[in-house]
């Protein structure tokens, strides 16, 4: 059993070894001075938006720093951890490090998956799209359900959110939904969830307690900055405006805030209504259409060097008509990933969010599709 841990531990040295090789510490911890400086700039916050992202820069690499160099800690406290408790025979005490190490290896699987992300946008932001397919009913209150395991999964690693839009269905759940995961990664991190979401389940809204299959679409695409270019003529948006509405159809603004923007050319559509002005809505609808613009550039992109290659594994990821994940509640309880062929008997868990190892299988998963 020793000679088992030991082992294990050796590997786990490797394992955060080559991850410290990728991070590069020394490089982050000159870019954290810089940043530090810069933050300290009483001139910086004239410009907010710079400000902003200076301060959120600046917070993800101190916690990079941080993660990384509290997990070393931890795993070279580990041997001492177990040679306290078996020289003092505590039962109690070599459970309590048995912990630790399972912490520690999670722990440092989670931040091995992260440096495979190294596709041209996986640093970014990521806009989420939720639209309610096949099913009706079902299916809109399924991409509620959708909407929310994204909300909680951000919730459970503290990553902030902001919902951009949300469409009510008339009787329950919702048509759309769009909302932005604010953390550096969260595109690269969530891109596995692009595609189609299968429910299978005893539909609450029969009332003969029929067995419903239910289909919501996810779209995970990057979110734009200043340097990707994606400019929109005036010409090829078509702009409406109308009224904000709540679940049920319920007016929940006076005033036509709502706004509604199409794109002519591929036929995009993004609406936002959650800001108070028409102002503020159409500025973060055209954030949204030119985030999926920059994926369907990037598309086009892969797809050219996948005909260069010979291969067109990796520009048809992320197709639309993907099915990525089963959610299978009746007749019996299981997850299962359509592509890696991970699952899970949890169902309750995952629809609350616990979805890591989908989306960690997923990384993997994709990473051996491009290598």
């Amino acid at each position: 059993m020793a000679e088992d841990r030991d082992e294990q531990l050796r590997a786990l040295d490797a394992t955060l070894t080559s991850v410290e090789r990728v991070v590069d510490l020394d490089v982050l911890g000159k870019e954290l001075g810089e940043l530090e400086a810069r933050a300290s700039d009483p001139d910086l916050w004239s410009d907010q938006e710079q400000a902003q992202k200076v301060t959120s820069r600046l917070s993800y690499v101190k916690a990079e720093i941080n993660r990384v160099t509290e997990l070393r800690r931890r795993l070279e406290d580990l041997p001492l951890l177990y040679e306290l408790a078996e020289a003092e025979g505590d039962q109690a005490a070599l459970e309590e490090a048995d912990v630790e190490l399972a912490s520690v290896t999670k722990a440092i699987g989670e931040l091995e998956v992260r440096t495979l992300l190294s596709g041209q946008y996986d640093v970014r932001e990521a806009v989420v799209t939720i639209n309610s397919g096949t099913g009706g009913t079902d299916a809109a209150d399924w991409a509620e359900m959708l909407m929310r395991m994204f909300l909680r999964w951000a919730e459970r690693h503290n990553y902030p959110t902001e919902v951009y839009d949300t469409s009510y269905a008339e009787e329950a759940g919702i048509k759309s939904a769009t909302f932005v995961v604010k953390t550096p990664y969260a595109y690269g991190t969530l891109a596995g969830e692009h595609g189609r979401h299968r429910l299978v389940r005893i539909s609450p809204f029969d009332n003969q307690s029929r067995r419903q299959t239910s289909f919501a679409d996810v779209d995970v695409t990057p979110v734009v900055e200043h340097t990707d270019h994606i400019d929109i003529p005036d010409d090829e948006v078509r702009v409406d405006v109308y009224r904000s509405s709540g679940p049920g159809g319920q007016g929940v603004n006076t005033t036509d805030s709502a706004v509604r923007l199409t794109h002519l050319p591929t036929g995009i559509v993004v609406t936002c209504q959650n800001e108070r002005s028409q102002i503020q809505n159409r500025a973060r609808a055209m954030e949204v259409l030119q985030a999926k613009l920059l994926e369907v550039r990037r598309r086009q992109e892969a797809e050219e060097m996948a005909a260069l290659r010979g291969t067109h594994q990796s520009a048809s990821f992320g197709a639309g008509e993907n099915k990525v994940r089963d959610y299978v509640l009746h007749p019996y309880q299981l997850v299962k990933d359509a592509r890696t062929g991970v699952e899970s008997g949890n169902t309750t868990a995952v629809l609350d969010g616990d979805i890591d190892q989908f989306v960690e299988a997923e990384i993997r998963w994709r990473r051996s599709q491009s290598g």
